[in-house]
């Protein structure tokens, strides 16, 4: 129940709404509206004419919906226990503005799935939202070194087995459909500087968001086939290559999938052609584990002449490839191995030729324009030749495509004319397009050896979405030791996994809209509190329920079903030094 209360200002009386409220245990009066002097409370009361006064409203379904799924997994005591487990580290439970430490990462977790921010801007974002009211607890003293001070109460050690026990909770909760599992690997660039010698885990290396002169941090995942579920993640010096970290690897997912109940004979690991080393298949042949892998056209030029004249017809998703089957003795043991055409990858190699050969196009039309002026440079025949054959080269082993000629008349300057070699052209779409794929599934079908490797499209689209700026990002990282960076890392690819499990639940009525789209949607559901009138008596009485939806939200509504949270307290386990 609210009442109203004055409060004196520089000898002025002035009124306000309170509502008593427990925060982080104790009864505190919580301001609902300002109401001004008594004439403009007057003023109101007499204008309202019996209707309801919404005082404000916070952005609801998405902070409610993952705390639920927290509280059902027990994230928070998760984070705890391992904590507590370092005894002889700490006083007992580590605590900061009567938070633990499992409950700070969760609210960050839940902060980079919503509004990707800095730790300094959190509570700017978390003022907005219902996350205060749900809780009952006050966030306004979690600033930067808040965070801080609780991941450095984690040791990074005891991330995997965090990772690994709740997975065991999704595994008993909600199901882990995993009988496929894609591999890959992503970089992160970083604004650390380069004289810091206490991070060694920001390296420079070759930056897959092209930012080269900045160090990098890696990030290989394993995730499940149909929910994108990171069944394994590892965070890893920039300057290291796929292979060799892949190989690093092999072990540690094999035992994560044996620790978690498992078959492995049962799990095929997907993975593209950056990870192929002699080595790496070595590994997981004495692993005994099933994979399915690519290989470079170019370096099986006599596995592509064959295909060439022995490709057949085969149905992969509805859709008709020329393909050809065979098994080879590679790298000293037998796989098999399959060629086929991908349309795409041919349209997309054309398109990237065809780029190339406009650029060259235009610089040979520049190079005419200069070779015009008479005050630029002198160029010998010589000279003017290698300067064209620089322009005109192709990457790799391509020939070149356009054909040219220098010509002189006296006392003018040299021309040079071209065109495009439409036969080479030609030669070059035929050899276009090309995917060798090889596999120890000696057993699967041709369709569902193709369809397990397209599905590595899966993991980039995992990659891409805690790439987004809106939701689930990474960046910004504001931290430049090794230790809170690999902490930072686990919390988010933790949110990631918490949103891979709404989204689970929405694709079951239907949704096929994208992930970042779900998650707008969520945000938009929103929790009004309003002050409602009793009576005659006029005393005001606060009441909290959902603003009105569009017909997706009511689907979401209805399908997550924790959005009506709002009506109880949520009590998670291990959350708060207190109990209440």
């Amino acid at each position: 129940m609210a009442s109203i209360q004055p409060k004196m200002v520089n000898g002025r009386k002035y009124w306000q709404i309170v509502q008593s409220q427990r925060v982080n245990g104790k009864p505190r009066p919580i301001v609902l509206e300002h109401l001004g002097t008594a004439d403009s409370l007057l003023n109101k009361l007499r204008n309202r004419k019996g209707k309801s006064l919404t005082v404000k409203s916070y952005s609801h379904g998405l902070v409610a919906v993952l705390l639920k799924v927290a509280e059902e997994l027990n994230i928070v005591e998760l984070i705890n226990n391992d904590v507590e487990s370092q005894r002889k580290y700490f006083a007992g439970r580590p605590i900061r503005n009567n938070l633990t430490v499992g409950a700070t990462l969760l609210l960050a977790a839940i902060g980079r799935v919503c509004k990707p921010t800095s730790k300094d801007g959190w509570y700017a974002w978390a003022k907005q939202t219902s996350l205060s009211y749900l809780l009952r607890m006050d966030f306004s003293k979690l600033d930067s070194q808040h965070f801080w001070d609780m991941m450095d109460s984690l040791p990074e050690g005891k991330i995997g087995n965090i990772e690994l026990n709740l997975l065991k909770n999704i595994k008993n909760k909600y199901t882990l459909d995993s009988d496929t599992l894609f591999y890959d690997t992503t970089n992160f660039y970083t604004f650390i500087n380069t004289t810091n010698i206490r991070c060694t885990i920001a390296q420079r290396g070759k930056n897959k968001q092209k930012r080269t002169d900045l160090r990098q941090v890696g990030l290989a995942m394993v995730v499940s086939r149909k929910d994108l579920t990171p069944i394994f993640h590892e965070t890893y010096q920039g300057n290291k290559n796929d292979s060799t970290i892949f190989r690093n690897l092999l072990i540690k997912i094999r035992k994560r999938l044996l620790d978690l109940g498992m078959n492995v004979d049962m799990h095929t690991i997907v993975f593209d052609r950056g990870c192929n080393a002699k080595k790496n298949l070595e590994i997981i042949s004495n692993l005994k584990m099933h994979y399915v892998g690519a290989l470079t056209p170019f370096h099986h030029k006599a596995l592509v002449n064959d295909a060439e004249n022995n490709f057949k017809q085969i149905i992969v998703n509805g859709n008709e490839l020329s393909a050809y089957r065979d098994k080879r003795s590679i790298w000293g043991e037998e796989r098999t191995v399959l060629v086929y055409i991908s349309e795409k990858l041919k349209a997309g190699q054309l398109r990237g030729i065809y780029s190339t050969i406009e650029k060259q196009l235009k610089s040979l039309e520049e190079l005419n324009k200069r070779l015009a002026n008479p005050r630029s440079i002198k160029f010998t025949r010589k000279n003017l030749i290698n300067k064209i054959d620089e322009i005109i080269s192709m990457p790799g082993t391509t020939p070149r495509l356009i054909d040219y000629g220098v010509s002189k008349k006296k006392n003018k300057p040299y021309v040079i004319t071209c065109e495009i070699d439409k036969q080479a052209i030609a030669n070059i779409e035929d050899k276009l397009g090309f995917r060798i794929i090889m596999t120890n599934r000696h057993n699967w079908t041709s369709s569902e050896i193709i369809n397990a490797y397209q599905g590595q499209s899966f993991i980039e689209n995992a990659f891409k979405n805690i790439k987004s700026p809106i939701h689930l990002a990474l960046t910004p990282e504001f931290h430049w030791t090794d230790q809170k960076i690999k902490i930072h890392f686990f919390t988010c690819v933790m949110g990631y996994m918490l949103t891979t499990i709404l989204w689970k639940k929405i694709k079951e009525i239907g949704y096929n809209g994208s992930m970042t789209n779900f998650l707008e949607m969520l945000s938009g559901i929103r929790l009004a509190n309003i002050l409602e009138y009793n009576g005659k008596k006029n005393k005001p009485q606060v009441n909290y329920q959902i603003e009105l939806m569009d017909e997706h939200e009511e689907k979401c509504f209805e399908a997550l079903n924790g959005l009506n949270i709002h009506k109880q307290k949520i009590k998670i386990d291990g959350f708060s030094l207190y109990k209440s």
